[in-house]
């Protein structure tokens, strides 16, 4: 089931508790660029079917990524590229965003979603079991 765009905004904007949809806009942009340079194939294409039309576009034309990044260099990536932001604010950030992501994945793609990434990235999703 796809989320529409005013529901994951909501939802990211509740989590990051963030004033503005905007904000929220904002940062589940760059996160978002950021995992797609890390997810490939299927498992990227069924993510991108779950989310809203924009943010699957954003998913599937990321920015590239040279390797893949340790959770904690993701969050850097993420504080590099929001104006103002700290590895703190970034962590939380992050986590604003791919809690909703997991919670549109689902258990199953959120599974194989672990599985591409580098150990560490189940807590940015807020998933605590290890894979």
């Amino acid at each position: 089931m796809t989320l529409r765009r005013e529901a994951f905004l909501a939802h990211v904007e509740e989590r990051g508790e963030y004033g503005t949809a905007a904000e929220a806009e904002r940062v589940a942009r760059v996160v978002l660029a950021l995992l797609g340079a890390h997810l490939v194939g299927a498992v990227r294409a069924q993510l991108a079917a779950r989310l809203p039309e924009g943010f699957a576009l954003i998913l599937l034309n990321p920015l590239q990524s040279a390797e893949p990044l340790s959770a904690e260099r993701f969050v850097r990536a993420t504080a590099a590229w929001i104006e103002g932001a700290t590895e703190q604010t970034a962590t939380w950030d992050v986590s604003a965003v791919l809690s909703t992501v997991a919670d549109t994945a689902g258990e199953d793609l959120m599974r194989q979603i672990l599985l591409q990434l580098p150990a560490g990235y189940d807590l940015l999703f807020g998933r605590s079991q290890p894979t």
